[in-house]
């Protein structure tokens, strides 16, 4: 619950659905529901999606297609299995703080850059 919250206020910032009129693949049978959900639960598939675009600055390397491959239910694209292990990893930190409250998103390390950084910029 602590990450659908998460989710829900990182997803305020950007939406990965103002990428939808740009998907490379036809939708079948009127879209239907998310297909090879692993951890996410279908009301938690957009919200998570915006999340992510904000925490990783995506909007501008491809949206969507930066983690998905042209069929969104493929795990063709390695990033997306390593989104998944993300998603696990946060959600167990967030889970070892006794207060319930929500301390680590995917924006806590990446800030906006699909890569995070891993040392400061050099002093000045």
């Amino acid at each position: 619950m602590r990450f659908l919250v998460t989710l829900l206020l990182a997803a305020g910032m950007t939406v990965c659905a103002q990428d939808a009129p740009k998907q490379d693949a036809p939708k079948k049978g009127g879209g239907g529901p998310p297909k090879n959900l692993k951890i996410l639960k279908p009301e938690e598939v957009r919200p998570m999606m915006g999340a992510f675009n904000a925490a990783l600055g995506t909007a501008s390397a491809g949206g969507c297609n930066f983690c998905h491959a042209p069929d969104r239910s493929s795990d063709e694209n390695p990033k997306k299995v390593t989104a998944r292990k993300m998603i696990e990893m946060v959600n167990h930190l967030n889970a070892s703080f006794p207060d319930g409250k929500v301390h680590i998103t995917c924006y806590t390390c990446h800030r906006g850059k699909a890569q995070p950084e891993t040392a400061p910029p050099p002093a000045q």
